[in-house]
């Protein structure tokens, strides 16, 4: 797999690690069937792109990247879906991680 392509597979990654976390939120305790397995299929695919992404990224780029991509993702979901505060501390944090994310994609 070219570098180019382990970057969109891992930006992939990312986004079906949003998807998954967002629907471990709507199964509301494991309580809700449908939200659980759908977390279950999105947990499977995500970690599934993460793996093939690091056939041709660096281990600990790709994986602080996908987890970069998680957390400020579900930071957005989480304020857009579940009204919780986004705050200026919060967005202030998001912003470091996002230096963060260019700092390790610049480094590879």
């Amino acid at each position: 797999m070219s570098q180019s392509l382990a970057w969109i597979v891992l930006a992939a990654a990312g986004i079906l690690e949003i998807g998954w976390i967002v629907a471990l939120r709507a199964a509301a305790g494991f309580t809700k069937p449908l939200p659980v397995v759908t977390a279950l299929a999105l947990m499977a695919g995500s970690v599934g792109l993460l793996g093939l992404a690091m056939k041709a990224l660096p281990l600990a780029v790709a994986y602080a990247i996908w987890t970069g991509i998680g957390v400020i993702g579900a930071a957005l979901a989480g304020a857009a879906l579940f009204g919780e505060a986004l705050g200026p501390q919060k967005i202030a944090a998001i912003g470091l991680i996002v230096a963060g994310i260019a700092g390790l994609k610049l480094s590879v």
